[in-house]
């Protein structure tokens, strides 16, 4: 066998050691969240008064006097370090779809030489880092770099354990020295606020009187790759994009539909244990996981929580996958589209909307034509993403998720509501003044002794709909696999509060008017169905039919890239939404729109420079390689009378000329640099430059048809996809 470092790869993978099962298998009841100071812990390790105040401030936000959080701060201190921790971070999300951390130690030195340790509520309560070296959107800037973290007391603190040590992490917030969100959570948590003040307003105006705080729950399905870890480190393009830049596709792919729900490979299922297993001790409850669609793709899905929690253990969730992956010989890939040819991975973000006295406030019920308040906090949602559609697309837009968006495989770009047929029949019915009636499911019964009947959904599942109803919840499938769920959850709670304060208005002025209830809801839930209705569609989103009736009589956005979508951030409707829902000022949300771009332009182009140096320095090099051995062995055959086809010889020399010629105009394209704006930038990278990549890729990808297997050096798909 050749001795290229894919073939050393795919020796060592073959006779490699299987890893065994090295989880404890202790009983999860006493694993659950060990490493985890909530609610449990501080009853333990807290006075009654202190922890009576930090109850009241996880559950309702209320703020925590600076007595507490010294007393808060020596216990958290006092129960790390019996877990032998000994530095504690800030750990925050900036405007970089990842997490930042600065490790501080307990230790302080006496003025006689000792060392004691120390940890105050002050360090508990604020941090200092540099807030110019993240992405910022001008927001700070090397001169003016002050930036702060808050501790964010509703989530909890927790010990993060790694092969280096264990670090108390505290869950906070991240602002500049001017008060400007310079990250992921504080939009978050002031959406929720947001929503809870019109939700509440909304339930008070039905006759609600004792009405808990309400906010977004969310649990978010996360699908990804496993590739040996051995493949990836002989892939630099899986390295440093995440993704293949080139690679032909196998003879086998997904098309026998062998692998969705199948048995999962036990190397695999050790590797989904472990990461249970951690998941568990930091009180992350995951639920699910299987095999999903493509060859070597996988999902794990936890149970709901609150979508401030839920967010950070999102985020927590990803770092685990890809660090534990590392320990058993894989490389994770959350990378949308890592695999040409093949679905792609998304991250779909299951979305509800409650509080503990009204339950569900999504939930239709058995009658759901009689349910008021589902109807209204439905009917919107409905409103929402009619009129700020584009805005969600805006939101789980990146270069990454553009390669997934709009395929057979995920939802298209268009932004339209699923509600399934019987919540479509009664919206329709109020729309056209007719009396609703609520269709039963009925029971699923086939007739068999052994099998028991079960009651049957009233409503089908449509897996082409970005945001589809699911029976309880919203399940808004459009957003990448490798994003945050906060941008998401930001954009839904907000044009749900500002949907929520105009039903409001329009039950105020009709109760004002002298109307009762029930007539006020009515008259609300026709006018709103009636302007906004057109965003719903129960068919096939994948269909080029409804990609032109969505733009051309409905009304509604096509924009099928990144390029397209982000300048919503500017729209004036977009900026006032935020700033009256007091969300995001215009400034803030200005700095995400230049942060997105930035980061668009930045991926689409490494990855062009990176498609020109493997094109140059490995796949050029194989195919002349190649193209000499075979050009030997036709002259040597030619010397001894024997003449053979060279067609094969024809067809790599073809390729190779067209491949170089590709290199060249890709260069070219790249060192380009007059835009007249950051848009035409965006638009540039999404139109000429990766244009430009994929004609490389189409004869890089012919050669590899070609080439002997002994020279060719990237991993394979069929190795990458089917060996584990």
């Amino acid at each position: 066998m050749s001795s290229t470092p894919r073939h050393q790869a795919i020796s060592d993978i073959t006779n490699r050691v299987p890893i065994p099962d090295r989880a404890p298998h202790r009983p999860l009841s006493e694993i659950w969240a060990c490493d985890v100071f909530d609610l449990r812990a501080m009853e333990e390790h807290l006075s009654k008064s202190a922890f009576k105040a930090m109850k009241n401030t996880v559950h309702t936000g209320a703020k925590l006097d600076a007595a507490t959080a010294d007393v808060v701060a020596a216990a958290m201190k006092d129960w790390a370090l019996a877990k032998g921790v000994k530095f504690f971070s800030h750990i925050f999300y900036p405007m970089t779809n990842i997490t930042a951390e600065k490790h501080d130690g307990f230790i302080v030195t006496t003025p006689e030489g000792n060392a004691i340790t120390e940890f105050t509520g002050s360090l508990l309560m604020k941090g200092e880092p540099d807030g110019s070296s993240f992405p910022n959107g001008s927001l700070r800037m090397t001169a003016a770099a002050r930036g702060y973290t808050a501790w964010d007391p509703t989530s909890p603190v927790y010990i993060m354990h790694t092969a280096n040590g264990a670090t108390l992490m505290i869950p906070s917030v991240f602002m500049s020295w001017t008060g400007e969100a310079l990250d992921k959570k504080i939009p978050l948590l002031r959406s929720n606020a947001a929503l809870d003040t019109a939700g509440r307003r909304v339930l008070s105006l039905l006759g609600e009187t004792d009405i808990a705080p309400i906010s977004a729950s969310c649990g978010a399905e996360q699908e990804y790759f496993l590739v040996d870890a051995r493949f990836a480190r002989a892939r630099p393009d899986l390295l440093l994009a995440g993704r293949t830049l080139f690679g032909a596709p196998p003879a086998k792919g997904q098309e026998f539909d062998d692998h969705y729900f199948g048995a999962i490979p036990s190397r695999v299922q050790v590797y989904m244990q472990a990461v249970e297993d951690k998941l568990y001790r930091l009180g992350i409850p995951a639920k699910t996981h299987h095999n999903e669609v493509a060859p070597g793709q996988f999902e794990i899905a936890p149970y709901f929580e609150g979508a401030n929690v839920a967010a950070d253990h999102q985020q927590l969730m990803m770092t685990i996958m890809k660090a534990t992956a590392l320990e058993h010989g894989f490389v994770c890939l959350l990378h949308e589209k890592p695999f040409a040819g093949v679905n792609g991975s998304g991250k779909h973000v299951n979305w509800s909307v409650g509080n503990a006295t009204q339950g569900n406030l999504l939930d239709p019920g058995r009658t759901p034509h009689q349910n008021v308040h589902f109807l209204l906090f439905c009917g919107a949602v409905i409103r929402g993403v009619h009129l700020f559609g584009p805005l969600l697309r805006a939101v789980i837009a990146s270069a990454s998720n553009d390669h997934r968006l709009g395929a057979n495989e995920a939802p298209p770009a268009i932004m339209s509501v699923y509600l399934g047929d019987q919540l479509e029949t009664i919206f329709n019915d109020i729309r056209d003044g007719k009396t609703s009636v609520s269709t039963e499911g009925g029971v699923m019964d086939l007739g068999l002794p052994q099998i028991a009947p079960f009651e049957r959904d009233p409503g089908d599942r449509n897996r082409t709909s970005p945001f589809a109803f699911t029976g309880n919840r919203f399940e808004f499938r459009a957003v990448g696999s490798s994003q945050s769920v906060s941008g998401p959850l930001v954009a839904m709670n907000t044009i749900l509060a500002d949907s929520l304060s105009w039903v409001a208005d329009k039950l105020e002025a009709q109760l004002g008017a002298g109307k009762n209830t029930a007539e006020a809801v009515a008259l609300v839930l026709k006018e709103l169905v009636s302007a906004h209705g057109s965003v719903v569609f129960g068919g096939n989103g994948y269909s080029e039919e409804w990609h032109h009736t969505a733009v051309a009589e409905r009304g509604l956005a096509n924009l099928p890239t990144s390029a397209d979508a982000l300048p919503a951030l500017n729209d004036p409707a977009v900026v006032a939404l935020f700033q009256r829902n007091s969300v995001l000022s215009p400034v803030e949300l200005k700095s995400r729109y230049d942060v997105y771009a930035e980061q668009y332009i930045l991926s689409i182009g490494v990855e062009a420079k990176l498609v020109v140096e493997l094109a140059k320095t490995v796949i050029y090099p194989a195919a002349m390689a190649y193209a000499g051995t075979l050009s030997a062995s036709l002259s040597q055959a030619a010397s001894l009378g024997v003449t053979f086809d060279a067609t094969v010889l024809q067809a790599v020399a073809r390729d190779t000329n067209a491949l170089t010629a590709a290199v060249a105009a890709l260069e070219a394209a790249i060192a380009k640099h007059d835009f007249a704006s950051t848009e035409a930038h965006m638009r540039y990278c999404a139109g000429p430059l990766r244009e430009g990549m994929d004609r490389v890729r189409a004869h890089a990808d012919a050669l590899e048809t070609l080439v002997a297997d002994e020279h060719w050096p990237l991993p394979k798909y069929r190795e990458l996809l089917f060996i584990k």
